[in-house]
C-alpha cells in the first residue's frame, strides 16, 4: 500500500471494529477475560439516531458479568405497559413480572440502544479502553499467528498489528468484504419509519402503544432522543434505496407521519416533528462467521427487519460468546482451533433461527399482501373482545418472552459441550443454558446467577466431589451443599454448560478445562 505511515503501534490480542453494542459488548468480554483490546469506530459522532428499543432478559443475563446491568436498569423502564389498540378497543398489558422464575430479569426492558452503547463504552473507559472515533479499516493482511490491520484516519495511515479482528461494523462490513465471506439474501419490500414527535390527543403516557391497521403496524415508545414519543412504523418502500440497509435515511414529512398515524386509528396528531428517517430493510446472513483470524458479530454477520427486538439482542449474545474465546486463545490462536470454531458452529445456526422468526413475525407485522393486510385492518378488530384473555395470560406472555429472548437457545451439539464419564442424571445436560435458582453455598442461600456473575468458568460442585488438580486462575470453584444440576458442572463465562458429571467424573474435566483454554 503506497501510503504514508505512521510508525507501528504495539500488537494487541483483539482489534474491535465498530463501536455499536455488538462491538462495545465484545470488546468488554474479551477484555474481562484477560485480553488486550482496541477499539476502532469510523464515525465521528458519538450521538446516532437509536433503531433498537428493546432488551431480552437473556441479554441482561450474558451482560451481568460484566458488571454494567445496574447502569442499563438505571436507564431503563423495567416495568413497561403496552396498550394494543385493535379497531377501538384497547388492551392493557403489564410487561414486569413475566412467570419466569428462572431468571433474574422476569420483564421486558426498555431501553435506548444510545443509552446501551454509553454505558458500555463508559464500562470500557474505566477499564482503560478508549473508542478511537474517525478511525476506519482501510486493510487486512492475515498470516498465521498475526493479523497485519491497515487502520485510516486524519493523522493516515497506521499499521495495527492483533492477534484477532472483530467486524462489528454492521451490514456494508468492510471486515466481512476483506475476509470475502458471502452475505446471502434479500431486500424487503417495506421499510420502516422512524421519528420523534410530540403528540396532541388523547394517549396514555409512559406506555408503549402498537395499533395495527391494513398498511402495517406502528408502535409509539415514550422513549423519543428528540421529543417525548418515538414513532416506529411500517410501510410500503418507496423508491431505490439511498442509504445503508438499516441505517437511518432521508427525513419525512410531517404529513406523512400524520397519514402513518391516521391509518392506525390512534386518534392523535403531530404537534412537532424534532426529527425523522426512513429505514430500508433487508434479511441476509454471512456464509460463515469466521475466516482464519477473522470474526463476523451482530449486523455484519445476520441482519434482518426489527420484528421481535432481535438485533441489538442477538448481536449483544454473538459478542459475549464471542469475546471469552478470543481472550483465552489469545496466547496461541493455533492450539484452540475447536475453541474458536466454536463461535460459528454454535451462533450461526441461532441466527438462521431469528432470520426465520423475523421474517414470520414482519410478514405478519408488515405484509400489504392481503392476508396479513386483512388479518391486521379487519380480523383483528373483530377479534379484539377475546384479545385481552390471550394478551394477559402469564404463560402465554412468558413462553413468548422466553422464545424472543434467546432463553431456550442450546449448544448441545458443540464441540464444547461434553460429559464425563459416568454422566449425571439430572436433567440438565452439556450445552444448555445454566437456569438461575436457589442454591446454598457455604451456608448461605444464593442464587446461581449471583454466584457466576464474574468472567471466568464456574465450577459448581456438590456432593463429595474431590478434583483431581487445582484449577486456574480463570476457573472459580462453588460448593454447592443443596441445588439442581450434576454433582461436577462446568459453566462456561457466557452462561452456557459446558460440561457435567456424575461424582466420579471429575478426571475428565481438565481435559475439557484445557479444551477451552482455562487449564
Amino acid at each position: 500500500m503506497a501510503v504514508d505511515r505512521r510508525g507501528l503501534t504495539e500488537p494487541v490480542d483483539v482489534l474491535v471494529v465498530g463501536a455499536g453494542p455488538t462491538g462495545l459488548a465484545a470488546a468488554l468480554q474479551a477484555h474481562g477475560h484477560g485480553a488486550t483490546v482496541r477499539v476502532v469506530e469510523r464515525r465521528t459522532e458519538v450521538f446516532r439516531p437509536s433503531r433498537a428499543m428493546i432488551m431480552h432478559p437473556r441479554t441482561l443475563e450474558c451482560l451481568r458479568p460484566l458488571g454494567v446491568t445496574d447502569a442499563l436498569l438505571d436507564r431503563a423502564d423495567i416495568s413497561p405497559r403496552a396498550e394494543v389498540h385493535l379497531g377501538r378497543r384497547r388492551v392493557s398489558v403489564q410487561l414486569s413480572e413475566l412467570a419466569l422464575p428462572d431468571t433474574a430479569f422476569p420483564h421486558l426492558t426498555l431501553v435506548r440502544q444510545m443509552d446501551v452503547e454509553t454505558v458500555l463504552a463508559q464500562a470500557l473507559t474505566h477499564r482503560g479502553v478508549t473508542v478511537e472515533r474517525g478511525v476506519e479499516l482501510a486493510d487486512i493482511a492475515t498470516a498465521e499467528g498475526v493479523v497485519g490491520a491497515a487502520l485510516r484516519s486524519s493523522s493516515g495511515i497506521e499499521e495495527a498489528p492483533c492477534r484477532f479482528v472483530v467486524g462489528c461494523d454492521g451490514a456494508t462490513s468492510t471486515v466481512r468484504s476483506l475476509a470475502g465471506i458471502g452475505w446471502r439474501g434479500a431486500s424487503y419490500r417495506q421499510e420502516v419509519v422512524l421519528a420523534d414527535v410530540e403528540l396532541g390527543g388523547e394517549l396514555t403516557p409512559n406506555a408503549l402503544h402498537v395499533a395495527a391497521g391494513r398498511t402495517g403496524l406502528l408502535f409509539l415508545f415514550a422513549l423519543g432522543e428528540g421529543a417525548t414519543w418515538r414513532v416506529l412504523a411500517t410501510r410500503p418502500a418507496g423508491g431505490p434505496v439511498e442509504n445503508d440497509f438499516g441505517q437511518p435515511g432521508e427525513g419525512v414529512p410531517a404529513a406523512e407521519i400524520q397519514q402513518l398515524l391516521d391509518q392506525s386509528g390512534l386518534g392523535v396528531a403531530v404537534q412537532e416533528l424534532r426529527w425523522s428517517a426512513k429505514v430500508p430493510l433487508q434479511h441476509r446472513l454471512a456464509a460463515t462467521y469466521r475466516y482464519r483470524q477473522l470474526f463476523l458479530a451482530g449486523d455484519a454477520a445476520h441482519t434482518h427487519s426489527p420484528a421481535g427486538a432481535q438485533g441489538m439482542n442477538t448481536g449483544i449474545q454473538d459478542a459475549i460468546n464471542l469475546g471469552w474465546k478470543l481472550a483465552y486463545a489469545a496466547g496461541d490462536g493455533s492450539a484452540y482451533g475447536d475453541l474458536l470454531d466454536s463461535y460459528d458452529q454454535e451462533r450461526r445456526p441461532v441466527a438462521r433461527r431469528v432470520l426465520a422468526m423475523t421474517h414470520a413475525i414482519f410478514f405478519a407485522e408488515a405484509s400489504t399482501h392481503p392476508l396479513p393486510a386483512l388479518l391486521r385492518g379487519t380480523l383483528a378488530p373483530l377479534l379484539a373482545p377475546a384479545a385481552p384473555l390471550l394478551l394477559r395470560h402469564e404463560q402465554f406472555l412468558a413462553e413468548t418472552i422466553r422464545t424472543l429472548s434467546q432463553l431456550r437457545v442450546n449448544h448441545r451439539s458443540s464441540v464444547l459441550s461434553q460429559d464425563g464419564t459416568p454422566s449425571s442424571g439430572q436433567n440438565l445436560r452439556s450445552g444448555d443454558r445454566l437456569p438461575d435458582a436457589t442454591v446454598i453455598c457455604d451456608g448461605g442461600a444464593v442464587r446461581l446467577h449471583e454466584l457466576t456473575a464474574a468472567p471466568g468458568i464456574h465450577l459448581l460442585l456438590s456432593g463429595d466431589v474431590d478434583l483431581v488438580d487445582s484449577p486456574g486462575p480463570r476457573v472459580h470453584v462453588h460448593r454447592l451443599t443443596g441445588g439442581p444440576g450434576p454433582e461436577v458442572l462446568a459453566v462456561r463465562p457466557d452462561g452456557y454448560i459446558g460440561y457435567r458429571s456424575g461424582p466420579k467424573g471429575a478426571a475428565k474435566l481438565n481435559a475439557w478445562l484445557r479444551l477451552v483454554g482455562a487449564g
